[in-house]
């Protein structure tokens, strides 16, 4: 038979192990030499480490740089990264020899099986084809030569593949009976060799290409000629760099310097002689003074027309004169975009209608760059996004009071927005609950620190418009420019709390834009104005740090960024300008015009890869161009504006993906890839003629300012998911500075509080009222609530599953995200399945407590189990993670982790044997090959399945980990301990945000491995974090204590606790069999179900729920995991629909049962008893 299979049998007991030698490249010792040069570094790199790391920097160089065989050549020399892509190409091509020979510098046919089967279905591929094609000679020549070889593995495999030949077509004979054509024949064979390469131990972590920036060994180039500058003995400011072949070193002055260019034109263009830019021409010192075209990415290298020091000899870094060379490559920083306004009718020098673009920057003062550095158009991470994702659908609807000018949402918190009117009003809105949470109106808070300009422009005219608004990069602060000098940094405690911060009188005149940025790692305020000038100023203190002067008329918006360590602004003026600038105040660096010559604004994409800007003239033509940072030309202008806009067009971007501007009574959406117009959303009618607009963080809402002083709030899909989620729900916009920490309350209490808040008034002669005023509030309220108190089996629907496997306590339970199928993880680490039929009693299959489900095993009859060699059964922590899709699970019982599948059982693969052990999985979000793992030796581990690889290892806690949440929202990872602690990673660098202890009530004695579980509300702002002496509610990523519950110090400890699928329930077991359900919005007791009316009479009193589980889309519906490997289902009486009645907002009643309560029984905080 003429198969692989025969032949990976024979050949299975050949496997070996080869080191093969590595060949050294003369690129790669010249470029170790540069980089190795002038004590940059102090150690040599070693083939393994550095040296390999700079083969994949040369391999991005020749890719960037088009030399494509090049690349593969090195690729194949060096055997560090295979690309699949190139070989699957020449596959399909029948380029044989090449896909050999490639392949050759990654295996040879003898290495291990997997190599041989390989090699095999190649040659065997292309024997069959000169079959096919009855050139017998050729097929006789690939027997000879390249079949042979096996002969000595599978004697009778050869002996058949020679028989062959006999026939006068091959498909007669019957394993090759099904072959198709030769394009066929070649797809089933590129699928089959894609498997055996992934499978090949020599190809592991060779087919993923690192996550590098764009030009990356340009970068480095460009760090060590500067550093090579820096150590210059007098270093020019002006030194012509024409080769890397030897080390930089700047000749003795000669009299004076030559001046840089005072402007240059942004058009120009970049030559690249031979592929590679010319140095000397296009680097960053330019030898002579005559203008030459500049590439917007090196428009750091123009300075000042005025003679200055530009470097010092001091150390890199530690000097305030360091090198302002530089170059713009992949800033990190998403900047905030912008808005704008009505068009003015007749020319001004003041236009105080609009909205900016901004950006928040990070760190500053590092070595500069030189080069000048291709971005690629590609960024093969991120995650696509189709139309269907755009915010397309009205969903609120909010009135204002005056005309929006500025809007934006806040950083953290997405449903939280910020208005500023034509009015100088500002609002605070909660656009989920339609709640306008402030309203202030305009006024100068210190007249008497004023300037005597703004004091008379104020009695001249008083009315005052919002230039900008915007929120602070943590959202901790926000800042509003106005129309008049001033500018207002607020502080944001939570909910409608906004206190005053700083009043800056910032300009003469209107102050026209206002930003956040991180130089010098100190958080500033950027603000433009009237008076031409751009100011920055420490945003603690309010004192002004620098001040650009430079341009010719009112500067119009501000947009600072970063590109690697080098911070600086973009800055647009009235007369079409747009300058930048570092913070030396050395001058502008660029000085070019802008399309549309008039009210221009400027804004990279969220991840900062790419740059656009937005322009109307003043004949009201608008433009959206992306600009080639590496050519310095507008590579795209989008199409689709009327042809004379009624207003200054304003644009913002979405998800890297796609641009949005207000124009034509609409919002028109681009792909940033298509310079065609998208698609066109009037949003149900009533928009001005240049909307307003400012996308939320995720780009899942939208607010456009409409008329009759309204916004329109748009949303998609997951959007309206999210504002859903805010109906009905009071905790997320209630001011909290402090954890409300709830303890048993009485009348008297209240009546005493009341009391003492009222003499403290000074009001003591309504003492009296008070008093009788909350007895009556009191009494009222309790005959309004009572608390549900199931006792009874006929109070409820309950139902144990089946279980005829012997099985001990149920550990980890969830149901399967389809909600048809209910998971469990016993602790001997064996998995159950059940799953519910269709019947006439189920005919939408779905889990419910009214039907009996399925203990399911496949046909082969085997179990999914854990690994649990060498382990501890009493020590292990199991532990289990479901994909999203529900095919396959990962899983953990104190050994290694194993990956199992859903429908076979089958283990696809075991890693990460013990020590140490894993004891929480969590799926990334967005990636289900990224995996969070908590180990028992304190650490989280970031794990990659495909290259089988932890990325990174997170420490924190100090006792083993129980619990991990992502948030999709913030970006971030929760994690908790045995420790009793909570920790805040940002998913994008992995560092720790934030930690803090859960407050745990005095006197209580808790467990040394007591158990924190977390999970995230389905706005993934909020978390819920569940300790066996609370339950609570935080906010992340500050991990403020929202809401807290605590049970008596008499009662039975928490178990463990859910969300409901909606998270407007939580669900809570306890280690007395009780479980009670609480409203999530405060944490209120409103329904207490006790063991008998789920558990037989004569159970055992050890019996209770380990684990519990909410059903994905069925909020009433809940299952219990129990100590005696019983799982039971619970719902409410198809006549009830609900656990109980949620209590009051303010709940002081007295509850008609006994005020003892169960034995062992929890207490709820407000309320007597549970």
């Amino acid at each position: 038979m003429v198969s692989s299979a025969n032949f990976s049998k024979t050949a299975k007991g050949q496997e070996r192990q080869q080191l093969r030698r590595i060949p050294v490249y003369h690129l790669l010792c010249a470029a170790t030499d540069l980089f190795f040069s002038r004590g940059c570094f102090v150690v040599k790199a070693t083939m393994s480490s550095l040296s390999r790391e700079l083969v994949f920097l040369i391999l991005q160089f020749l890719d960037e740089e088009k030399f494509k065989e090049t690349v593969h050549k090195l690729e194949q020399e060096s055997g560090f990264f295979f690309n699949m892509k190139y070989f699957e190409d020449e596959m399909y091509s029948g380029n044989w020899e090449e896909v050999e020979r490639y392949l050759s510098g990654f295996t040879k046919v003898d290495d291990n099986r997997y190599s041989m089967k390989i090699f095999f279905e190649i040659r065997k591929q292309k024997y069959l084809e000169a079959l096919d094609k009855h050139d017998r000679a050729k097929a006789v020549e690939i027997l000879v030569k390249d079949l042979k070889v096996f002969a000595s593995f599978n004697e009778e495999l050869f002996k058949e593949i020679t028989q062959l030949l006999t026939l006068e077509n091959f498909r007669e004979n019957e394993q090759l009976s099904k072959y198709g054509d030769t394009k066929s024949a070649r797809a089933v064979m590129a699928v089959e060799l894609k498997k055996l390469i992934e499978a090949n131990p020599l190809f592991r972590d060779k087919l993923q290409f690192p996550n590098l920036k764009s030009s990356r060994l340009r970068t480095l180039i460009n760090q060590s000629l500067n550093w090579q500058h820096q150590l210059c003995k007098s270093p020019r400011p002006n030194p012509d760099i024409k080769t890397l072949f030897v080390d930089h070193s700047c000749g003795q002055p000669n009299g004076a310097r030559v001046p840089s260019p005072a402007s240059n034109p942004l058009l120009g263009s970049m030559p690249k002689p031979g592929g590679f830019p010319s140095l000397g021409a296009h680097g960053p010192f330019q030898p002579t003074p005559v203008p030459v075209p500049t590439p917007l990415a090196s428009w750091m290298s123009n300075t000042s027309s005025v003679a200055h020091p530009t470097v010092s000899g001091g150390a890199i870094g530690l000097s305030a004169s360091a090198n302002p060379a530089a170059i713009l490559k992949h800033p990190r920083t998403p900047p905030t975009n912008n808005l704008a306004v009505d068009y003015p009718l007749a020319d001004s020098d003041h236009i105080s209608k609009r909205t900016r673009p901004i950006g928040v920057s990070d760190e500053a003062n590092l070595p500069v760059n030189i080069l000048p550095v291709t971005i690629s158009a590609q960024n093969h991470s991120q995650r696509l996004y189709s139309p269907d994702d755009l915010p397309k659908t009205v969903a609120r609807t909010l009135n204002q009071g005056s005309s929006p000018m500025s809007m934006d949402f806040h950083p953290v918190q997405q449903t939280i927005l910020l208005v500023g009117t034509n009015m100088g009003d500002i609002g605070l809105w909660e656009v989920g609950s339609r709640e306008r949470l402030v309203l202030k109106n305009f006024k100068v808070w210190d007249i008497g620190a004023c300037s005597m300009p703004l004091q008379a422009a104020l009695a001249k005219d008083p009315v005052v418009s919002v230039n900008r608004i915007i929120w602070g990069p943590d959202g901790t602060l926000f800042g509003v420019a106005y129309s008049k000098h001033v500018v207002h940094l607020c502080s944001y405690h939570g909910g409608g709390d906004i206190r005053q911060h700083l009043e800056i009188d910032a300009h003469l005149g209107g102050v026209n834009d206002l930003a956040f940025s991180h130089p010098n790692k100190q958080l500033c305020v950027i603000t433009c104005g009237d008076d031409k000038t751009i100011k920055v100023w420490d945003a603690a203190t309010g004192a002004k740090q620098y001040t650009f002067e430079g341009h010719e008329a009112a500067v119009f918006s501000v947009c600072p960024h970063h590109k690697e360590n080098i911070q600086f602004i973009f800055s647009t003026a009235l007369d079409g300008k747009i300058k930048a600038w570092l913070y030396d105040n050395l001058g502008s660096r660029v000085d070019y015009d802008a399309p549309g010559h008039w009210c221009t604004t400027m804004a990279y994409s969220a991840d900062g890869s790419r740059l656009f800007s937005c322009g109307t003239s003043k004949d009201g033509e608008s433009y959206i161009v992306e600009w080639n940072e590496s050519e310095g030309a507008v590579k795209r202008t989008y199409q689709g504006f009327q042809k004379r806009s009624l207003g200054v067009v304003q644009f913002d971007t979405i998800r890297n993906r796609f641009l949005a501007a207000g124009d034509d009574f609409a919002i028109k959406f681009w792909d940033m890839d298509n310079v065609n117009l998208l698609t066109t959303v009037d949003a149900d009618g009533g928009l001005p003629a240049s909307p307003r607009i400012r996308f939320n963080k995720e780009g899942m809402l939208l607010a456009v300012s409409a008329n009759e002083i309204g916004i329109k709030i748009l949303a998609n899909a997951d959007g309206l998911r999210l504002l859903r989620t805010f109906e009905n729900r009071s905790f997320i916009s209630e001011p909290v500075t402090k954890p409300q920490v709830n303890s048993v309350t009485t009348i008297a209490d209240r009546v005493a509080t009341a009391v003492a808040m009222a003499e403290v008034n000074g009001d003591t002669g309504s003492v009296m009222d008070v008093k009788s005023k909350v007895t009556d509030e009191s009494l009222d309220k309790s005959k309004i609530w009572k608390l549900t108190e199931i006792k009874e089996q006929a109070q409820c629907r309950s139902l144990r599953l089946p279980d005829n496997l012997r099985t001990t306590k149920i550990s980890r339970l969830i149901y399967t995200n389809s909600g048809f199928s209910i998971l469990a993880l016993a602790s001997n680490a064996i998995h159950l399945l059940w799953k519910w039929q269709r019947n006439d009693r189920n005919t939408n299959v779905k889990a419910t407590a009214s039907v009996v489900p399925q203990l399911w095993q496949p046909p082969s009859g085997i179990l999914m189990t854990n690994d649990i060699t060498g382990t501890n059964s009493e020590e292990a922590v199991p532990c289990f993670a479901l994909s999203k899709n529900d095919s396959y699970v990962l899983s953990a019982s104190g050994g290694k982790i194993s990956l199992f599948n859903m429908i076979s059982f089958k283990t696809m693969t075991t890693f990460m044997r013990p020590p140490p052990a894993a004891t929480f999985l969590a799926f990334h979000p967005q990636d289900n090959n990224i995996i969070a793992i908590g180990m028992d030796d304190c650490s989280i581990h970031i794990y990659n399945i495909r290259p089988d690889e932890v990325k990174f290892k997170l420490r924190g806690h100090s006792k083993r980990i129980t619990g991990l949440a992502f948030s999709r929202v913030l970006s971030v990872l929760v994690s908790s301990g045995a420790d009793a602690q909570l920790c805040v990673w940002g998913t994008d660098g992995w560092e720790m945000q934030k930690n803090r202890f859960l407050q745990i009530p005095a006197g209580q004695k808790v467990a040394a491995l007591s158990e924190t579980r977390v999970q995230f509300h389905q706005d993934n702002v909020h978390f819920l974090a569940v300790h066996e002496t609370q339950i609570a509610i935080y906010e992340a990523p500050k991990l403020e204590c929202v809401k807290q519950w605590v049970p008596r110090e008499s009662s039975a400890p928490i178990s463990h606790a859910t969300f409901s699928c909606d998270s407007h329930l939580v669900y809570a077991s306890f280690l007395d069999a009780t479980v009670c359900v609480f409203s999530a919005a405060n944490l209120k007791l409103r329904c207490q179900i006790n063991p008998t009316a789920y558990l037989p009479a004569n159970i055992s009193s050890t019996v209770y729920p380990l684990v519990i589980a909410s059903h994905p889309s069925e909020p009433n519906q809940f299952a219990m995991g129990m100590t005696d490997g019983g799982v039971y289902v619970l719902e409410p009486l198809e006549s009830e629909g609900k656990w109980g009645v949620p209590p009051p907002a303010e709940n002081g009643s007295v509850s008609s049962m006994s005020a003892a309560p169960a034995a062992g029984g929890a207490s709820c905080s407000d309320q007597p008893q549970r």
